[in-house]
């Protein structure tokens, strides 16, 4: 397997040509399912397999799933200013710090795959309420240069917890620890 295809299990994100209600259900019921997805795949993992990079030069289990949480958190964040201000811009933080913070490296896992629970159940809550015009509300990115509107931020975040989930996957899959 090559760095592109270990660091992309499920390649990269490609942006959808429409977004339909049906799509945009289906990436919501992957959203709720994420903190389960996390539950499954850490199960019967010690802390020596925690540690183990899902690559060369990447992250272990830990910090992807602090990541997960990092992540998820901000994304609900910018859901929640994109539907009460008027295209906000929201503040892009750097991830691999974040990943190297005491909490991101050292912190038990299970803090993070609980805070998944947690904030999953309320982002589903939200996400599933709005309707076709609160989907079109945006926030601007200004790493990315562009406002972005809340449907593309569902599909975005879909692909985003598959991703991770399948870089430990397939970790547990070359080192024999099938589920």
């Amino acid at each position: 397997m090559n760095l592109e295809e270990l660091q992309y299990p499920i390649g990269r994100f490609q942006q959808p040509e429409t977004y339909t209600p049906q799509l945009i259900k289906g990436w919501i019921k992957e959203i709720a399912a994420l903190p389960s997805w996390v539950d499954a795949l850490v199960q019967n993992l010690d802390a020596g397999h925690l540690e183990i990079p899902y690559r060369e030069g990447g992250w272990n289990t830990t910090q992807v799933v602090h990541h997960l949480a990092d992540s998820h958190m901000n994304a609900f964040t910018r859901t929640k200013l994109a539907l009460t201000e008027d295209n906000p811009t929201i503040k892009p933080y750097d991830e691999a710090a974040w990943a190297e913070l005491y909490d991101g490296k050292i912190l038990p896992l299970n803090y993070s795959v609980t805070l998944l629970h947690a904030l999953h159940y309320r982002w589903t809550m939200l996400l599933e309420r709005l309707t076709e015009e609160q989907l079109e509300r945006t926030f601007f990115h200004p790493e990315q240069q562009r406002s972005m509107p809340i449907k593309e931020q569902i599909a975005v975040y879909a692909w985003h917890g598959r991703h991770h989930t399948e870089q430990i996957l397939s970790l547990r899959r070359r080192l024999g620890w099938v589920m």
